[in-house]
């Protein structure tokens, strides 16, 4: 038999839940989230766009996938459609084509949130990016064979780093 679903505390973005003796958070509203890995290519070889903003709960700044939410100006927006303006708002690329690869959970034990994870082709620059009502966003376009040193570096900085980021990483972290 299934333990009933408590609401602990609403607020605008987010729910804190209860279900027997497990506490977890979800988005408020059914918001989702897209998160977008976008490499482009060109004469000097692969770059991927990163961008780094402050995080509150963090208390510093992140380094991350460009993402955002999906439904939370807008509750019949498209996860792709978000995407895409996350990109670009956040970026300054606009994307050919958006692909799909699919729902993943960031942290199950503790958030019920998924995301969509898109693939970005076909990359144009057409503007600075940093997003949008003070987010102060900075955007790095990193070449993807120094990615592994240069989050070494960030983190040296004391920058956090978003687990997303072991996507790009991959096996050379195992060695």
């Amino acid at each position: 038999m299934a333990t009933a679903e408590e609401t602990m505390w609403a607020g605008r973005f987010i729910t804190a839940k209860k279900r027997g003796r497990w506490e977890y958070v979800s988005r408020a509203r059914n918001i989702r989230a897209a998160v977008i890995l976008a490499i482009d290519e060109d004469t000097q070889g692969r770059h991927v766009l990163l961008v780094d903003q402050f995080r509150v709960p963090l208390g510093r700044r992140c380094i991350e996938l460009p993402a955002g939410l999906v439904g939370d100006k807008d509750a019949g927006e498209d996860a792709v459609d978000a995407a895409a303006r996350e990109l670009e708002e956040e970026t300054g690329y606009h994307a050919g084509r958006m692909e799909s690869l699919g729902e993943y959970y960031s942290s199950p034990g503790m958030i019920s949130e998924s995301f969509t994870l898109f693939r970005a082709h076909d990359l144009q620059k057409t503007g600075e990016g940093g997003g949008v009502d003070g987010e102060d966003i900075h955007v790095h376009r990193l070449p993807l064979d120094t990615l592994a040193a240069q989050i070494g570096a960030w983190r040296a900085e004391g920058y956090a780093i978003d687990v997303k980021l072991l996507l790009l990483l991959g096996a050379g972290m195992i060695g």
